[in-house]
C-alpha cells in the first residue's frame, strides 16, 4: 500500500495489479467521483471553455470561478471567499500574507502543508511559536507571554488523524482576546459536517457547511480554509475571508497572480457538486455516519481503541508494536482490504498504525467486510486496547 499503482476502479473497488481491493483509503467522503450527474456536467464545459484557460486569475478568470465563489460564500454564510488551485498553495502564500513580520502561534500537531506554509512566513520576518495540540490553554499562555503584537492562531479543524473537531470556540475566545486572527484548515470537515439544525439527518449537521457553522461560531475573526479535493472530489480550494482580504490576497498571494488555474473538468464537478450536495447531500452524509458508527462499533467489540471520539468518517486504529506495521499491511491487502498506512517515522511509535476512511459511496457489503476483516486482523496483530490513554500520547508526540 506505498507508491501503489492502481489500474481499475468499480465503484469503491479497485484494482491493484490481480488483486481486488474495497477501497477504504479514499478522501471522497460523499462519492461525488462516481456521482452520474457531476460527470455529465464536465463535458458541456470543456466544449465551452476548453481543457484549461491557463491564464493567471489575475490576467484572466473563467467565469466558472465567479460563479463557485458566489455560491460558496452563501453555503459557508461568509463574508467573502477567495479560490485558489490547492490547500498547499494557499498555505505556503496566503500565511506569509496576512503574517508579515508578526507572531504566528501554530498547532503542534497542525498538517504538514499548514506547518511548512508557517516556515515560509518565518523566511519573510514572522515569528512561529507552536502550542499544545488541543491545549487552548497553552496558547492563552504563550500569548500572555507575547511583547510583539501577536498577529495568527493556525490549527486544523476536522483533525486528519484523529477524525475530531477542536473545541473551536475556545480557540476563538483566545486568539480575539489577544488580538489575533484564528486561521483554520477545514480540509476534511467542509462537506462532511455542517450547520446543527432541530430537523437534521445525523449529529453531522446539514449542508456540509464546515467547522465554523457546524459548532455554532461567527467568522468574526476566523479565516477558514477548505478544499473540493475531498469531498467534493475536484481540484481545487478557497479560503473564506473578509472582503479586505480577500482584495489584499489577489495582490499578496502568488498563485492567484502567478499560478495557472484549476482544471476546467475541476471547477465544472464543483459546480455540479453544489447541485447535488443541495439535493441529497444530506441524505449521503446521513448514510456515512451509519457506516462509520458500524465500524466504532465494531472496534469497541473488539476492545480496540481509536482516538476517534466523534464519530466522524476518519478511524485510526494504532497498533501495540509499530515494527508490525508491514505485516498488518499485507495481511490487509491479501484479504482485499486497502487502507492509509500510519508509519514511524511519519508518525511516533505509539501511534503507528492504519487509518480507515469511510466513504457514502461504500456499501454495507464492503463495511461487513471490513469488519470481518477486522476481527481476524485483531486475533494476529495486538492492537491497542480501548483503555490506552490515546489523547496523553498525542500530547508526548506535540
Amino acid at each position: 500500500m506505498v507508491d501503489a499503482v492502481v489500474d481499475e476502479i468499480d465503484g469503491r473497488m479497485i484494482r491493484v495489479g490481480d488483486q481486488w481491493l474495497a477501497d477504504f483509503a479514499s478522501c471522497n467522503y460523499l462519492g461525488f467521483d462516481l456521482e452520474p450527474e457531476i460527470i455529465a456536467a464536465i463535458p458541456p464545459a470543456l466544449e465551452a471553455w476548453g481543457t484549461h484557460p491557463s491564464w493567471s486569475r489575475m490576467l484572466g478568470s473563467p467565469a466558472l470561478y465567479e460563479q463557485i465563489e458566489e455560491r460558496l460564500t452563501e453555503l459557508l454564510g461568509c463574508e467573502d471567499s477567495l479560490l485558489l488551485p490547492t490547500i498547499t498553495h494557499i498555505h505556503a502564500s496566503v500565511l506569509p500574507a496576512l503574517a508579515g513580520n508578526g507572531t504566528i502561534f501554530l498547532d503542534a500537531r497542525a498538517h504538514k502543508t499548514m506547518y511548512d506554509g508557517c516556515q515560509v512566513a518565518r523566511g519573510h520576518g514572522a515569528t512561529v511559536k507552536r502550542f499544545r495540540f488541543e491545549d487552548a490553554a497553552h496558547l492563552e499562555q504563550l500569548m500572555s507571554e507575547e511583547h510583539g503584537e501577536p498577529t495568527l492562531v493556525c490549527m486544523d479543524g476536522v483533525n486528519s488523524m484523529t477524525g475530531n473537531a477542536p473545541d473551536l470556540a475556545a480557540f476563538a475566545r483566545v486568539a480575539r482576546a489577544g488580538g489575533a486572527l484564528l486561521y483554520v484548515d477545514d480540509a476534511h470537515g467542509f462537506g462532511v459536517i455542517g450547520e446543527r439544525r432541530p430537523d437534521e439527518t445525523s449529529p453531522y449537521g446539514m449542508r456540509g457547511n464546515s467547522i465554523v457553522r457546524h459548532l455554532g461560531e461567527s467568522y468574526d475573526d476566523i479565516v477558514l480554509v477548505g478544499g473540493f479535493s475531498k469531498s467534493y472530489s475536484s481540484l481545487l480550494a478557497f479560503i473564506a475571508c473578509p472582503t479586505a482580504i480577500k482584495n489584499l490576497l489577489k495582490v499578496a498571494a502568488a498563485p492567484y497572480l502567478y499560478s495557472g488555474p484549476s482544471p476546467v473538468a475541476s471547477l465544472a464537478s464543483t459546480l455540479a457538486g453544489f447541485d447535488v450536495n443541495e439535493r441529497k447531500g444530506d441524505h449521503l452524509r446521513a448514510d456515512l455516519h451509519r457506516m462509520t458508527a458500524r465500524v466504532l462499533t465494531a472496534l469497541a467489540g473488539l476492545g480496540a481503541a481509536t482516538p476517534n471520539h466523534s464519530g466522524l468518517p476518519i478511524i485510526e486504529v494504532p497498533l501495540v508494536d509499530h515494527e508490525q506495521i508491514g505485516a498488518v499491511g499485507s495481511f490487509l491487502f491479501e484479504r482485499g482490504i486497502y487502507v492509509t498506512l500510519a508509519a514511524y517515522p511519519l508518525v511516533p511509535k505509539e501511534e503507528v498504525g492504519f487509518r480507515v476512511q469511510v466513504t457514502a459511496a461504500n456499501t454495507d457489503e464492503q463495511i461487513t467486510q471490513l469488519i470481518t476483516v477486522l476481527g481476524d486482523l485483531a486475533d494476529r496483530f495486538p492492537l491497542q486496547p480501548a483503555s490506552t490513554d490515546l489523547h496523553a500520547g498525542f500530547e508526548r508526540a506535540a
